[in-house]
């Protein structure tokens, strides 16, 4: 898989809004939606990103009955790159949520066992 985690703000909210079929306009304003208005990706970054993402592999087009508008959906892989972004950033929340200095204790016990 040639992109690597962590993901881009802007390409984890793309993956996501291509869960379902939708065009590039759609996505943007769907990402928009997602984000409570955080996140506002503009058409020419939308379009950048869609064509890295079709290079590797993450999302494909599909079929359209609209000539005009150009469909996509995220792979297989790119669901895939999604689960392991969202267990990344899981995993930083329980360190982060863990009593200050515990995540310390734990990686020491983690060595000690490797060590010894």
């Amino acid at each position: 898989m040639k992109t690597k985690l962590p993901l881009t703000e802007t390409v984890f909210y793309v993956l996501l809004a291509f869960q379902k079929p939708s065009y590039g306009y759609q996505a943007i304003k769907n990402i928009e939606l997602m984000s409570r208005g955080n996140v506002r990706i503009a058409a020419g970054t939308m379009y950048g990103a869609i064509e890295n993402l079709l290079k590797q592999n993450l999302i494909v087009p599909i079929n359209s009955e609209q000539e005009r508008r150009k469909i996509y959906i995220t792979t297989k892989q790119g669901t895939q790159l999604l689960k392991m972004e969202v267990q990344r950033m899981k995993h930083c929340i329980n360190i982060f949520e863990k009593p200050k200095g515990e995540h310390y204790d734990t990686f020491q016990q983690l060595k000690k066992k490797k060590n010894g």
